[in-house]
């Protein structure tokens, strides 16, 4: 139900807890379930808590995409942040979880688009011993969300901004013990 508490959990292909935070469900529709955190929402990566996020932000879940996608109030410098991961999938209906497959895609608020982390895809292909079909999905994900970035194809134009507007009108912080 909209507002109800959804752990984010981010695990490496080895199965260890990656990043994690909680966020307040928003809703759902044709591009997936999106998650919202106001700014001060505590996030974590593995079992060790970091900085709380910096402004209000809105996550989105594909029903089958092989990313995941953050998009970052103003003046967050990050307008899009995409993780590549495995496609995910919600084994209860507060947990949504997915496998992070180290390649990212950014958008800043400037408009450049980048595709990060290629070094550390290639080491974790050897370390996890990543399969072919998961090496191919992911570089697939990559490259098309670099050209959606670039070229402003939604979700990635003006639809995640009226989720913003959600969680600004809204929730406030979500305090975790």
């Amino acid at each position: 139900m909209t507002g109800d508490l959804v752990r984010v959990v981010y695990r490496k292909y080895d199965g260890s807890l990656h990043w994690n935070q909680p966020g307040r469900l928003l809703g759902e529709d044709e591009f997936g379930v999106w998650v919202g955190g106001a700014a001060g929402t505590p996030v974590s990566r593995g079992e060790q808590r970091v900085n709380p996020a910096e402004h209000d932000h809105v996550m989105l879940f594909p029903r089958n995409g092989w990313w995941t996608g953050l998009f970052n109030a103003a003046p967050h410098r990050t307008d899009v942040y995409c993780d590549i991961t495995t496609v995910p999938t919600w084994p209860t209906p507060d947990v949504v979880t997915m496998v992070d497959l180290d390649l990212d895609v950014r958008r800043r608020r400037t408009g450049v688009v980048q595709i990060l982390d290629e070094d550390e895809f290639a080491v974790h292909q050897v370390r996890y011993g990543y399969p072919p079909e998961v090496i191919n999905e992911a570089w697939a994900a990559a490259e098309w969300l670099a050209t959606a970035l670039t070229d402003r194809i939604e979700p990635f134009d003006t639809v995640y901004q009226r989720w913003l507007d959600v969680v600004a009108r809204d929730f406030g912080q979500i305090n975790v013990a």
